[in-house]
């Protein structure tokens, strides 16, 4: 029986049962291994990390996008860093009202092979005439762009090789530079139980650009070590705060079928157990 083992977390690891792999290339820029299993459908690893599957992938993608599009309520223009996969793209672009959406990814072999391999996770969004793809370095790209983004979207490999740079001060201080007044930026932080110095770096460094930024959370089975933290920075501290009853509206509005999102689990995303309090003191 073959098998793919996880080794992210120091005497951890996380194993799965291998029906075939799909595919397996060092690109440019990282180890990229596609493979199928009989648990978790179809799952894509870079650097020996597990990214995607395409039995969970909503857990993470739904929580990344709506949360702070759906505070926000009046986006038009959104800026996805990462996401080669498409998952997020493809949530955003359920909004219609959504005008632009610009996706920087650093790897055009992860887009291809995310493509070919895991259609249904971009499910035809980039093909969607509000699409905007950059295959560049998203901390060149916010360092340097003219353009101004109502929501940002860090959807990043954790802080290991090349995604290392996008849980930087300098990067969060060219984030808050390309939004627009009372913007949103949303990040992947991972497991506090396991990567709880990562939380305390980037409550620290977040903190440094934006007046209210802290974390809210998801569950996603195959990101092990139970709740993950996204990363929440704004200058409108009452976006974490809007009332339940004007996110249903907004939700029914925005006619969206989700399998994780609800306005309810929105708001207790907000609400964060002592271990992580602890960890942002």
């Amino acid at each position: 029986m073959k098998r793919y083992e996880e080794v992210l977390h120091r005497g951890y690891a996380q194993s799965f049962e291998v029906k075939e792999i799909i595919f397996q290339e060092k690109t440019e820029h990282q180890d990229l291994v596609i493979f199928d299993t009989p648990t978790f459908g179809r799952v894509m690893a870079l650097d020996n990390i597990i990214q995607v599957t395409t039995r969970d992938e909503y857990a993470y993608h739904e929580m990344m996008t709506h949360v702070p599009i759906l505070a926000k309520g009046d986006a038009v223009k959104v800026l996805i860093i990462g996401g080669g996969d498409g998952g997020i793209l493809r949530e955003v672009l359920r909004h219609q009202a959504i005008k632009h959406a610009t996706m920087v990814e650093i790897d055009r072999t992860v887009v291809d092979l995310c493509t070919q391999y895991f259609p249904e996770l971009s499910d035809g969004a980039f093909d969607d005439e509000r699409t905007n793809l950059i295959i560049a370095d998203g901390v060149k790209f916010v360092a340097e762009t003219d353009q101004r983004f109502d929501v940002i979207i860090v959807d990043s490999t954790d802080p290991i090789g090349p995604g290392e740079v996008l849980f930087s001060e300098s990067f969060y201080a060219s984030c808050h530079r390309c939004l627009t007044y009372g913007g949103v930026l949303v990040t992947q932080n991972g497991v506090p139980f396991f990567q709880g110095d990562e939380v305390s770096t980037t409550y620290r460094r977040m903190g440094q650009s934006f007046k209210d930024n802290g974390f809210y959370t998801t569950v996603v089975p195959t990101y092990c070590g139970g709740i993950m933290t996204l990363g929440w920075g704004t200058d409108d501290a009452d976006l974490r705060n809007v009332d339940v009853e004007t996110l249903r509206t907004r939700f029914a509005a925005a006619n969206i079928s989700t399998r994780y999102y609800t306005p309810d689990m929105h708001r207790a995303a907000f609400a964060l157990p002592q271990f992580i309090l602890d960890l942002i003191k």
